[in-house]
């Protein structure tokens, strides 16, 4: 099994390696892809040293999958080529995502999707996911009419650079390159991605196109406000859902708690709800706050956790590897 990971040396590609190895994925042969400045390169996995290849000679080399993390413009050049090399390409990027016929996966939702043409899969939003699996339990059940979502997102999610914005900003050093247009720490940005002619950043529309591609329900109503705050744990979302069917929160609860991927934390009594320190270095969504909204009929709100470097990236793209080996696909 011979695994390329593109992009190995930003933040999610490093996860990636820590991702396949802590998950024992058979990788017999590791095959690690970086820009030319990262070429020669060492990187260690799963105790053993490899060398930073050129895309090149990975193709050469004709993994039979390739996790992608090195941006758009490099997933549209790349990914048809390592997919003409019979590969499986998982790119995490956002250039396939609204391609038809491209599948946009998170394993707990939609793995029906994969098949054995599915050589470019997407990995969505960091943001999406985590809201995705939360809400696939209860869709099922109460067939979701409109979500309202809020988000918290870590500094993580911008890469590398804004998290040493952050720190400069934190030890008051001065004249530190400037990843967002205003300061973070100590701050917060309603401002994720670029602004859009109707208002909204990319960001924003990606959880409304994102999540009605994944649920296959396009009548879905999806409004979004996407916000950088100052953390670097994970991403936290407040979400109001709106169901064509009444609910019980017992069922809810109870559907939460057995339901893949998801935990449970809600005991308000004793402080507990999920937060993005807890939720650090962690695969699963933690869901809490569970409350009906009181102004509104079959509307429920939630707080959602989750770490956007593991199942908002990292995680999630192993995942659909191993639901290709499941599936007996490769």
């Amino acid at each position: 099994m011979r695994v390329a990971v593109v992009g190995v040396t930003g933040l999610v590609g490093t996860k990636m390696l820590e991702v396949l190895a802590e998950r024992r994925f058979p990788v017999t042969e590791l095959l690690p892809v970086a820009s030319a400045g990262s070429i020669g390169k060492t990187i260690c996995f799963a105790g053993h040293e490899y060398k930073v290849m050129s895309a090149e000679d990975a193709i050469a080399a004709k993994p039979q999958i390739a996790l992608f993390s090195a941006g758009g413009s490099v997933s549209k050049e790349l990914a048809p080529r390592f997919a003409e090399a019979s590969c499986f390409v998982i790119d995490n990027s956002s250039a396939w995502r609204m391609e038809p016929g491209i599948p946009l996966v998170v394993p707990e939702v939609n793995s029906h999707d994969l098949n054995a043409d599915s050589r470019i899969i997407a990995n969505p939003n960091c943001s999406t996911i985590q809201m995705v699996v939360a809400l696939k339990p209860l869709h099922d059940r109460y067939a979701i009419k409109r979500i309202v979502v809020s988000t918290y997102q870590s500094v993580t999610g911008t890469g590398q650079k804004a998290v040493l914005q952050m720190q400069a900003e934190r030890e008051g050093l001065e004249d530190i390159p400037m990843v967002y247009p205003h300061r973070i720490d100590m701050n917060i940005l309603p401002h994720i991605d670029s602004f859009l002619d109707n208002g909204y950043t990319k960001e924003e529309m990606k959880m409304v196109n994102e999540t009605r591609k994944i649920f296959g329900d396009n009548s879905i109503g999806v409004t979004s406000t996407a916000v950088r705050v100052p953390t670097t744990g994970g991403h936290s979302e407040s979400i109001n859902v709106e169901f064509h069917r009444d609910f019980d929160l017992k069922d809810v609860r109870n559907l939460l708690e057995n339901a893949p991927g998801i935990v449970v934390q809600d005991d308000v009594l004793n402080n507990v709800y999920p937060m993005p320190l807890l939720s650090h270095n962690k695969d699963e969504v933690f869901v809490g706050r569970l409350r009906r909204d009181e102004s509104q009929a079959n509307t429920l709100n939630m707080w959602v956790v989750s770490d956007n470097l593991r199942k908002g990236a990292a995680t999630n793209a192993v995942q659909i590897a191993e639901t290709l080996l499941d599936k007996g696909i490769i």
